[in-house]
């Protein structure tokens, strides 16, 4: 039997219409790639990508890097974020480049990444 709540609790525990998705991402710069290069990649990934898209990315790094895509508000990411994220990395030279499905960022963790 599924809990009754009402919209204060659904608020506090990000559920129904306040549920958050987001995505892992994951990708590698090119082996002695120098710092300068690496900070103009990521300011570039943040103007060009994430803030225009209104997301929020959490991540860190150096020749790798990992880390969370989600909206900047309250709300859900869908494939249409995954695709923009994964289309610029793959077009400006990173590599290894890996996203997860898109999951409730407060309640599940994915296992792997595809």
């Amino acid at each position: 039997m599924a809990i009754k709540r009402n919209q204060r609790q659904r608020k506090k525990m990000h559920l129904a219409e306040y549920q958050e998705l987001g995505f892992l991402v994951n990708w590698q710069f090119a082996d002695n790639t120098p710092v300068a290069e690496i900070d103009a990649t990521l300011d570039r990934f943040i103007a060009e990508v994430i803030r225009p898209n209104g997301l929020a990315y959490e991540g860190s790094g150096y020749l790798h890097w990992e880390g969370l895509v989600c909206l900047e508000k309250i709300g859900k990411c869908d494939e249409n974020h995954r695709s923009l994220v994964k289309d610029w990395l793959e077009k400006n030279g990173l590599q290894h480049i890996e996203l997860s499905e898109l999951f409730d960022i407060w309640w599940d963790y994915p296992t792997k990444l595809n």
